[in-house]
C-alpha cells in the first residue's frame, strides 16, 4: 500500500461518522423544532389571562409564528417576553 492509498482510505473513513453526526443532528433539530411548534400551537389555546400571565400577548404570538420553520417560535417568544420586562423595569425605575 503506497501513502497515496493510505491516506485516501484514511479520509474516507473519518469522515463516515462526521456525516452520521451531521445526519443525527439535523433530525434531532427537526425533532426540536417540531415539539417547539407543538407547544407554540398549544400557547394559542390558552386564554388571554392565562398568556398575560406568563407576560405575553396574543399579538405575540402571531408576530412569533412569522418565523421561518427552522427556527424556533418559542425563541422568539421569549425574547419578546424579555423585552417586554426589561422595559416596564426600566419604566418603573423612572417612576421611583
Amino acid at each position: 500500500m503506497t501513502t497515496f492509498d493510505f491516506a485516501t482510505e484514511t479520509s474516507r473513513i473519518t469522515s463516515r461518522p462526521a456525516v452520521a453526526t451531521r445526519v443525527a443532528n439535523t433530525v434531532s433539530n427537526i425533532y426540536r423544532a417540531w415539539k417547539n411548534r407543538r407547544a407554540f400551537y398549544r400557547l394559542g389555546e390558552m386564554s388571554d389571562a392565562e398568556l398575560a400571565d406568563i407576560g405575553l400577548t396574543r399579538a405575540d404570538l402571531h408576530v412569533a409564528i412569522d418565523v421561518p420553520f427552522g427556527r424556533d417560535p418559542t425563541a422568539m417568544l421569549r425574547e419578546i417576553a424579555s423585552d417586554r420586562i426589561e422595559t416596564i423595569e426600566d419604566f418603573a425605575r423612572k417612576v421611583a
